[in-house]
Formats: C-alpha cells, sequence, structure tokens
C-alpha cells in the first residue's frame, strides 16, 4: 500500500462504543452494566427505547440496555482485545458509513476475563468509528466551516487496508 503524501488524508479511530442490548427485561440491565466495567474499568450508561413497540413488550422510556464509549488509546486497547476474542476476522459486510461494527457473542472470549454465573452468558456489539485529521473543523464552536465531502468519506476499502495494517485483521468471505 502506497502511504499517503498529505498527512490530512490519514485516517485514525475517533471512538470506539461497546454496546448491550438487554430488550425489554430490565432486570438484566445490572449484569450487562457489571460486564461492561469488568471490561473497560468505566461507568456505563442506561441506554433507553425511543419509542413504544407492543409487540417488542417496550415502552417509550424503558431501559433496554448498557452502553460505553472509548476514546484514544482506551478505545484502540478495547478494539484489539475485541478483535482478539473475534480470532482477528471480520466479515467486510461490517464495514460501512466510516464505521466498523460487530459482535462478540461471549464475553468469555475476551482474554483475562473468567465466566461469572451472576452475570451468565452476554454478548456485546463494538461499533468502531473512523476519520480524516480536520473532523474538528465542522464540530467545533468557534469558526465552524465544512468539509468537503471527499474528505470526509472514508471508503470501505481505506478502512478494511488500515485494520489489516494496524490489527492484523483478516477479512472472512461467507
Amino acid at each position: 500500500m502506497m502511504e499517503n503524501q498529505n498527512p490530512m488524508r490519514d485516517i485514525f479511530i475517533d471512538k470506539v462504543v461497546l454496546n448491550i442490548g438487554i430488550g425489554p427485561n430490565e432486570d438484566m440491565y445490572q449484569n450487562a452494566r457489571t460486564l461492561l466495567e469488568k471490561l473497560t474499568g468505566k461507568n456505563p450508561i442506561k441506554t433507553f427505547s425511543k419509542r413504544r413497540k407492543p409487540e417488542l413488550k417496550l415502552r417509550k422510556g424503558q431501559v433496554i440496555g448498557a452502553m460505553i464509549t472509548l476514546r484514544n488509546k482506551d478505545a484502540i486497547e478495547m478494539l484489539k482485545r475485541s478483535l482478539e476474542a473475534n480470532d482477528n476476522s471480520i466479515k467486510p459486510s461490517s464495514i460501512a458509513n466510516n464505521t466498523l461494527s460487530f459482535g462478540v457473542t461471549e464475553y468469555i472470549y475476551f482474554s483475562g476475563v473468567k465466566y461469572d454465573p451472576k452475570i451468565g452468558m452476554l454478548g456485546l456489539n463494538v461499533n468502531a468509528s473512523f476519520v480524516r485529521k480536520g473532523k474538528r473543523v465542522e464540530k467545533r464552536k468557534k469558526s465552524r466551516s465544512r468539509t468537503s465531502r471527499k474528505h470526509s468519506m472514508i471508503s470501505n476499502q481505506e478502512i478494511a487496508e488500515y485494520m489489516k495494517k494496524n490489527f492484523n485483521v483478516s477479512f472472512i468471505e461467507i
């Protein structure tokens, strides 16, 4: 792979979001919270349903999961651990819209984590968001400006190459 001549075209990980959905079973929220604390050492937040869905037995405002957002070194370290739990292999369809999303079916696949009967068997979703340098120009409060679509959009191929180079990920075809 040829390196970009322009350092502003390099991509990096903006954040990694870990999410455990529990559905209408509010009793499992404490288990999901405990698991995320055990994996990251940080406090997760509650996620709430946005609308009522009687077929799923959901009320508006009901607790339906727990999530945590990691940035910088914590995000990279957690992404490495999550990829190791998936044997460093993901599907190419996991990459879309500047993100990489995949699931870890059971938390016991993480290295150094043992089964806890209080928690039971839970899996989680891992979402990594990618950006280029200069994205802050669109987010800052003072002198906000737009970046071009060419600069802000990251192709799936670029994300795949970044993951292969930095995390030794293999893509599996199904």
